[in-house]
């Protein structure tokens, strides 16, 4: 917020509560989008969160149940990604990362793009970084061969050469179980996401006979509904026809008692 401004929260159910829950949830956000989830503070944030989303669910005039649910998702978010950030590889991270499910509507009214999805784009591209640049292993490989150049051009020493080789096998193994965890990981994202799938289809197949189902107890409802008028107009019709007939009748006897005067 620029100077001379000030941020206008929304009116909120919850009262002063909500809008403290708000501020301490887009403070967190605008921590982990800057990449600063190393920070000491956001560790006790997220707890603090936690708190007040449960004392929030308690009270009396608490948010909808669609916003409460939202809530739910961007703290569990944070709390994901603070937890992957403290594993030891970056192919954890990235699979840790690549499993979280940030918020899907912006915390603050000057959010144009939720910021935990921005976070979240970020995070994961930083630890597919890291987890390439652990499998090529440039910087020691590099290191490795101007330690090797400078170290022939000097002494030519065969135990030199021999460390070489044993630290060129040292990272051809490091490489080897770098790839198959990556495969492993992958293979488990696959499956993951093929059961998310198949959950979906049966969801899916599930709302449309709901909705087949809907659709026929609709369509009887409106025949019997159809039906209905049609014999409340014919009701009408029948009273109007003996009101109309009574009435001429009552005339004619009318006339027939009382001659007009000669």
């Amino acid at each position: 917020v620029s100077a001379g401004q000030t941020r206008r929260w929304p009116a909120m159910s919850g009262g002063r509560l909500h809008i403290n829950f708000v501020r301490l949830l887009a403070r967190c956000e605008s921590l982990v989008a800057d990449n600063r989830a190393h920070d000491w503070r956001l560790d006790k944030y997220i707890g603090a969160l936690q708190d007040q989303l449960a004392e929030l669910k308690r009270q009396a005039s608490k948010p909808s149940p669609e916003l409460l649910k939202e809530y739910t998702t961007k703290v569990e978010f944070l709390k994901g990604l603070l937890l992957a950030e403290k594993l030891p590889t970056a192919s954890e991270k990235a699979l840790a990362a690549q499993l979280l499910a940030p918020g899907r509507t912006p915390t603050t009214p000057n959010e144009v793009t939720p910021t935990s999805k921005t976070a979240h784009l970020q995070a994961s591209a930083r630890y597919h970084g890291e987890m390439r640049d652990e499998l090529l292993g440039c910087t020691d490989f590099l290191e490795v061969i101007l330690g090797v150049r400078k170290r022939t051009a000097t002494d030519n020493q065969p135990a030199d050469i021999d460390a070489v080789l044993q630290h060129h096998n040292n990272m051809q193994e490091k490489l080897a179980d770098e790839m198959l965890l990556l495969a492993r990981n992958l293979k488990n994202t696959s499956l993951i996401a093929h059961n998310i799938i198949q959950q979906d289809n049966k969801t899916m197949t599930q709302s449309l006979k709901m909705a087949d189902v809907n659709y026929e107890k609709l369509k009887v409802e409106s025949e019997r509904l159809e039906q209905h008028t049609k014999r409340a107009a014919n009701w009408w019709i029948w009273i109007m026809l003996v009101v109309v007939c009574f009435i001429f009748i009552t005339m004619i006897l009318f006339i027939r008692i009382f001659p007009k005067p000669r």
